[in-house]
């Protein structure tokens, strides 16, 4: 039989063990969500990273643009085409029918 001070000390490193396990595990999940947390935390500011910059380049296409636009407006446009009118009225070929005659033409 196992004395009271060895049954305690048992106790008090299974205790020990236990506790270290835990919080062990309870720190690697902790260490993992922390991880977990800064990837997406970056990737969210790469997007904006990368939204800023895509603005950026569509306005210096668009002053481009502008610019190009401006050089064009020096040369004078060709005139419109005038459009056609007719005066006639276009020439309708029908058939006239009498009503009571039953003779073919």
């Amino acid at each position: 039989m196992i004395g009271k001070f060895e049954s305690n000390k048992d106790l008090i490193q299974e205790l020990t063990s236990s506790g270290a396990k835990h919080v062990g595990n309870i720190a690697g999940i902790i260490a993992g969500t922390v991880a977990e947390v800064t990837k997406e935390i970056g990737e969210w500011f790469t997007d904006a990273i990368e939204m800023n910059e895509a603005a950026a380049a569509a306005r210096r296409d668009a002053q481009a643009r502008r610019e190009v636009d401006l050089e064009h407006d020096d040369d004078p446009e060709p005139p419109a085409p005038k459009p056609t009118v007719t005066t006639e009225a276009p020439f309708v070929d029908a058939e006239v029918v009498e009503p009571g005659v039953d003779e073919t033409r």
